[in-house]
């Protein structure tokens, strides 16, 4: 795609004056990095706080007398044991069990909030107005709307307190409270996709530029850096986070891909593609998302071979190398039999079988995240 054809987010041009290097990610021109680097944004992520924009989520709101008997439908886990006000990690899944897509739930007192990855936006929307057509509920895809900041580190809890009056220590993990940040009216929640501490802010979209350009401000003494989608991913895969389109989609199950934890078979009414996964469970997987640590110097890569007895047995679907413990970490599919802590197995960098270790995420355990 041509830089002309690509959609941009509110802060497009923030970006740009800052010197952030623009290239296409699902369909936007997005910030890679900006002149401090992947790894500076990275280690600023984990010892003072980083600024993202991720404005190209999508965000669908669900509302009506049948709004949670539809959410329930449609995702994976269990919708009914949210709160108002707190969030819940989950997933779609088609028919035979293969994940659409990964998402967050938000329960608000009169909707439901659905937040999607920006490359399945298209087709998600169109599968929540599928199964939308059974129930009561009206809905509205506010994506273009609303943008999204995400402020993240050990420092981002004190440097936004500055910026609003919401008491930040009562928005615990995964919940979140309606206020204002910088004299933007929005949603502060305490999620994020780094392994630290941190808010996610959903705000009207014409608002996000005077917010940017106020938490950077009240952040600089503090080490506040804006930080690129090259950052976020390493901060995602030193703690194990999957990444759809690398290691989520339509050919891989929640159940193999280890997200067991959110697929509440037994929930109320069912879901699409309960079925599906029920008989995958009473049948056993026969595969295994698996985080590997490598033994020896090395940049794993999405593609290359994950190898056992000199035979290719997967392939990496995410990996770098951790800035923070100096080791290639990564992530892929291998039999159930390979699957369990500690087997030994390696991967073929150009050539050379560099040795590796399944190990369960996270790679990095001293996050500043609470839980």
């Amino acid at each position: 795609m041509t830089e002309s054809s690509l959609s941009r987010t509110p802060l497009h041009d923030e970006h740009v004056a800052l010197h952030g290097k623009m290239v296409p990610f699902a369909g936007f021109s997005m910030p890679v990095q900006y002149p401090l680097g992947i790894t500076g944004e990275h280690r600023a992520v984990r010892s003072a706080a980083g600024l993202f924009d991720v404005s190209h989520m999508g965000e669908f709101e669900v509302a009506g007398p049948d709004a949670l008997a539809l959410v329930q439908r449609v995702t994976i886990n269990d919708a009914a044991r949210v709160e108002v006000g707190q969030a819940q990690y989950s997933a779609m899944v088609n028919e035979r069990g293969g994940i659409l897509d990964d998402l967050i739930i938000y329960r608000r007192a009169d909707r439901w909030m659905l937040v999607v990855n920006a490359s399945n936006r298209e087709k998600d929307w169109a599968w929540v107005v599928r199964h939308a057509e059974d129930f009561d509920v009206e809905l509205s895809d506010r994506s273009d709307e609303i943008a999204l900041l995400a402020l993240q580190g050990p420092g981002a809890r004190a440097i936004l307190q500055r910026l609003t009056d919401t008491d930040l220590d009562g928005v615990g993990y995964y919940r979140f409270a309606e206020g204002s940040v910088a004299g933007a009216e929005g949603i502060l929640s305490g999620t994020g996709y780094t392994g630290e501490d941190g808010f996610e802010l959903y705000l009207p979209a014409e608002s996000a530029v005077s917010v940017w350009r106020a938490l950077l401000a009240e952040g600089e003494a503090d080490g506040l850096v804006p930080a690129g989608l090259g950052a976020r991913d390493s901060l995602r895969l030193e703690m194990g986070y999957a990444l759809y389109g690398n290691d989520l989609d339509e050919d891989h199950t929640p159940l193999e891909a280890g997200l067991g934890w959110i697929t509440k078979l037994d929930q109320e009414g069912g879901f699409v593609g309960r079925e599906a996964l029920a008989a995958q469970k009473a049948a056993g997987v026969e595969r295994r998302l698996v985080g590997l640590k490598l033994e020896a110097r090395g940049f794993p890569r999405p593609g290359y071979d994950i190898v056992h007895g000199g035979e290719a047995v997967g392939r990496v679907t995410s990996g770098t190398l951790s800035p923070m413990l100096g080791q290639g970490v990564a992530m892929g599919y291998v039999p159930i039999a390979l699957a369990k802590a500690g087997t030994e197995l390696a991967i073929d960098i150009r050539g050379r079988a560099i040795a590796a270790i399944v190990q369960r995420p996270p790679f990095y355990t001293e996050g500043s995240i609470r839980r």
